[in-house]
């Protein structure tokens, strides 16, 4: 792929500075050390090496990557080790494609309640999932999942949604033999919203009992018992969004899908267009028009607030496995699966290789000096600086 004409790091660096001052007060300082990582990201401030072609000695100087998990230009080389190892516990059946939204109601709420509510919003869908599968009415069966959480739309607005991919069945409740859905339909989504809510919301009830919730500015009077009784009936009466087919093009379609964002947030530098004139113009589908795609402009600051609220909590485990997939039980719950649905284990693909090669023959690069950023130009914070030349290096 061509590099892109802009950058996020480009938009930083010339409005980065301007920005932190009118907005900073409403900004916490990891929002601060994202920017400065972005920025740095690939140029001498970090550091880097010279590669070296093994067959016609051309030698090359690559900067370090930032590693931070925000960054539009980093984690390409873990991205691509998650996507084999996922690939490889792939079962030999269909997968369905589930996501579970968030009404735009409690956006705010989330916001500044982020690490409770996401992993709220984990716990609610897969518990709805486990429940409803188990339930002989519909599929009677302990199923497996892998869920990602994905906390923006197209247009870059706060839109947290929880994607899941589900085997199309699983094992007896006995454990004695693999139940298989139908090939179209896995569990009614009209149940799955029911449940999901409930459960959402029963989440709620209890965070707010043990006072675990945060109230600011606009949201002050929901910390009133009553209110908040009020703002949860609002919510009951709200029909919520559950997404349930068939993946096209089966599971690895969606597991390419969401690796694209498992270590990446919000906008790829390929979708910029434009950035002159205090402006920065993208490319987005909006889905209410058939995914037709349009151009995007906003002011610096609009898109700068827009990115960092996709900022995540330290720490926060945004790739989940739960039910057969959980960790500590995944190995063991694979190899009945494998050996009740009659197959071997899928063979571990080669390792991804992150080696440099060379942009005149593509031999081979080697590094042969490791060098600090006192020993490059480092360039100025938010300031231009020199494209690298490097590929991810993380």
């Amino acid at each position: 792929m061509s590099r892109p004409t802009f950058e996020v790091a480009d938009i930083i660096r010339v409005s980065g500075s301007s920005f932190w001052e009118r907005q900073g007060a409403h900004l916490a300082l990891q929002h601060r050390k994202v920017m400065d990582a972005i920025v740095r990201c690939r140029t001498a401030a970090l550091g880097g090496h010279r590669d070296q072609c093994l067959r016609c000695g051309h030698q090359v100087i690559s900067y370090n990557s930032c590693r931070n998990r925000h960054c539009p230009k980093c984690q390409g080389n873990a991205r691509a080790k998650w996507l084999a190892a996922r690939s490889a516990e792939l079962l030999p059946v269909p997968y369905f494609h589930v996501v579970f939204t968030l009404p735009h109601d409690l956006s705010a709420l989330v916001l500044q309640n982020k690490r409770l509510l996401y992993d709220l919003l984990f716990r609610a869908s897969a518990a709805t999932l486990i429940e409803v599968a188990r339930n002989p009415k519909h599929l009677g069966a302990d199923i497996g999942l892998l869920s990602v959480l994905h906390t923006w739309g197209q247009n870059l607005q706060h839109h947290p949604h929880v994607h899941c991919v589900v085997p199309a069945g699983g094992l007896a409740l006995d454990g004695s033999r693999w139940i298989a859905a139908t090939p179209r339909f896995f569990l009614p989504v009209r149940v799955l919203s029911r449940v999901f809510r409930g459960k959402f919301i029963a989440g709620l009830k209890q965070l707010l009992l043990h006072d675990k919730l945060q109230f600011h500015g606009s949201l002050q009077e929901l910390a009133k018992p009553e209110c908040f009784r009020q703002f949860l009936r609002r919510l009951y009466r709200k029909d919520w969004v559950v997404y349930a087919k068939p993946p096209f093009g089966g599971a690895e379609h969606v597991l390419h899908y969401l690796a694209r964002y498992t270590h990446r947030v919000a906008i790829s530098n390929h979708r910029l267009v434009a950035f002159k004139e205090d402006r920065v113009s993208f490319r987005w589908k909006d889905y209410a028009c058939g995914g037709k795609q349009k151009v995007m402009t906003l002011s610096p600051d609009e898109f700068l607030r827009r990115f960092l609220i996709h900022v995540l909590p330290k720490g926060l485990v945004r790739i989940r496995h739960f039910g057969l997939f959980a960790n500590r039980r995944r190995a063991a719950s694979l190899l009945r699966c494998r050996a009740l649905l009659g197959t071997m284990a899928s063979p571990q693909p080669p390792a991804p290789s992150s080696q440099l090669r060379c942009p005149l023959c593509s031999a081979d690069m080697f590094i042969v000096e490791r060098m600090t950023s006192s020993q490059l130009l480092v360039p100025r914070l938010w300031a231009s600086a020199p494209k690298p030349h490097a590929v991810d290096s993380s």
